[in-house]
């Protein structure tokens, strides 16, 4: 990531490694996510369900956010409100606060979506 952020700074960002990305993207749900929501004083999840498929691989994570709690399902899991698909790398990306959505292939509710980064802060 300190690599992109430099890179980017630059004007000349190459995407992270896949293999990197893609075990990024897990973490950040197993850990980080977790960890921010436990941060600081944020509002309950009412349920929020979201899907991160990997279009240069084959992730696929399912994040469930209920109460407190952040699930993770590595594959389809049940039927999500939001699925965002992209590389490991851009997906990693905007999970870190570094590119929009809108460089992603977004399909369901946009709502949903825009909460969450109140539901993961960045930090």
């Amino acid at each position: 990531m300190h690599r992109w952020d430099a890179e980017h700074a630059l004007g000349a960002a190459r995407p992270l490694a896949t293999e990197l990305a893609a075990a990024a993207v897990a973490q950040n749900f197993e850990e980080m996510a977790p960890a921010r929501r436990a941060r600081r004083q944020l509002p309950p999840a009412a349920g929020e369900r979201f899907r991160f498929r990997q279009t240069d691989g084959d992730g696929d994570w399912a994040v469930h956010f209920d109460g407190a709690e952040v699930r993770l399902t590595e594959g389809e899991g049940p039927g999500a409100d939001v699925e965002l698909a992209g590389t490991a790398s851009d997906l990693v990306l905007f999970l870190w606060h570094r590119v929009p959505a809108d460089r992603l292939d977004v399909t369901g509710d946009r709502g949903v979506l825009d909460r969450y980064f109140a539901l993961v802060p960045p930090l």
